[in-house]
């Protein structure tokens, strides 16, 4: 959706998720001037022809990092952008300081100004080509960066950067609109700087990470899910490390998977890293996993510094964790019990969910409204398949606006589905 804002043609994208990250982009866009139409279902066509505003306000950045994603495109088109430093979940520092060096390199004038990046291109309204060297691994810095490239004069190279499917799918989108971008799934990404892009068609590729949720919600269930419209291809690791531990997982077709857990759990480490490696977006849903596995298992989280925080709530129900720093030591099988919980960020909130079928009695999740940023109608879905799950809306309260609740039972019982 941020890469519309490099054409002033309409592009139109299809298999968009209905989700409130979803929502905040299409009101960034058409807070700045542009126009998303919405013909159909899941399809949005978005005309750039008629930004007017060049800055992406702090109301919606708060909310999610990756509006960040505006300063490229705004920078590289316009030659000028504002845009807030991001918010978004509370999983860690994640800084954009290797989006701003890169910027930079790219000519621009960057400054920070009361909380906002404040970017403009060098004189000639236009950036220049420039060999980016991440020194960590960063998904949006190299979004970000790739973006602005295609618009830049001369040539880009950037090194050491992410690898994600993610990346890929928007690499194609990019070159569908005319650009010239190469290796985009490799360590090395190399962009032809062009004079513009213009309109496109399509189709965004599913999300890996809410396909691996519901591959755990089957294990834990000891239920038999079929999994459609997936890529297998792009949970390598997931499926590996989770045929690995007694999950049986197999692929009907390239976009179907068939789950079942016939023999139970056994207990096996974990470490977190950038794509191909186990994502850090599974590594919650993976400890409610290992609290039903035989045996000790270690946890360890590499990507993000403060991403244990579901673990004081499984705590809560009964998980037998123990939280060192960077590594989380879990041993299982324990039985979990209902407890009113609070979702924390938007995996902490899935892995609540997963625990809550799994837990005698009832569990009441708060602050749902984390799940709504990456999971559209989850509850529906599970419900769909067996599980007992309803979204409830709190009692308004002194001081407190009412808020969104789910509210779920343990699922074992009716697993099959």
């Amino acid at each position: 959706m941020a890469a519309a804002l490099l054409t002033p043609e309409t592009v139109t994208l299809h298999n968009i998720p209905y989700v409130r990250d979803i929502i905040t982009q299409r009101r960034l866009l058409e807070d700045i001037g542009a126009t998303v139409l919405t013909p159909e279902l899941r399809t949005h066509k978005i005309s750039a022809a008629h930004v007017e505003l060049f800055e992406a306000p702090y109301e919606l950045v708060k909310t999610m990092r990756a509006s960040v994603l505006a300063l490229g495109p705004l920078l590289a088109r316009f030659g000028k952008a504002k845009v807030s430093l991001p918010g978004g979940c509370a999983i860690g520092t994640r800084p954009i300081d290797l989006h701003l060096a890169g910027f930079e390199k790219f000519g621009a004038e960057v400054k920070l100004e009361a909380g906002n990046v404040v970017a403009r291109a060098p004189s000639d309204g236009r950036l220049r080509g420039a060999d980016i060297h991440f020194t960590k691994v960063t998904v949006t810095g190299t979004e970000n960066l790739m973006m602005a490239a295609t618009l830049a004069r001369g040539s880009t190279t950037i090194h050491n950067a992410a690898r994600e499917p993610e990346i890929v799918d928007l690499a194609d989108l990019l070159n569908k609109m005319g650009a010239r971008v190469n290796g985009a799934g490799t360590e090395t990404i190399q962009i032809e700087g062009v004079e513009s892009l213009g309109g496109a068609e399509h189709t965004i590729i599913p999300d890996r990470i809410e396909t691996g949720t519901f591959i755990v919600a089957a294990a834990l269930t000891c239920g038999e899910l079929e999994i459609k419209d997936c890529r297998p291809d792009h949970l390598a690791s997931v499926i590996s490390k989770l045929r690995s531990v007694g999950v049986l997982i197999k692929e009907a077709n390239p976009t179907t998977l068939e789950v079942s857990c016939p023999d139970g759990l056994k207990a096996g480490n974990v470490s977190t890293a950038p794509y191909p490696e186990f994502p850090t977006d599974m590594q919650a849903q993976y400890m409610v996993l290992m609290t039903q596995a035989q045996g000790r298992s270690e946890i360890v989280e590499t990507v993000f510094e403060n991403r244990f925080m579901h673990a004081s709530e499984l705590q809560r129900m009964g998980a037998q964790i123990q939280i060192d720093g960077r590594t989380a030591i879990v041993d299982g099988p324990t039985s979990l019990t209902g407890a009113r919980v609070i979702a924390s960020d938007l995996r902490a909130s899935a892995s609540l969910v997963l625990a809550g079928l799994i837990a005698r009695d009832e569990t009441l999740i708060d602050r749902v409204y984390h799940i709504d940023r990456g999971y559209e109608k989850i509850e529906a879905k599970l419900r769909a398949v067996g599980a007992d799950i309803e979204r409830i809306i709190a009692p308004v309260t002194a001081g407190h606006s009412s808020e969104f609740n789910l509210q779920v039972a343990s699922s074992r019982e009716q697993a099959e589905a």
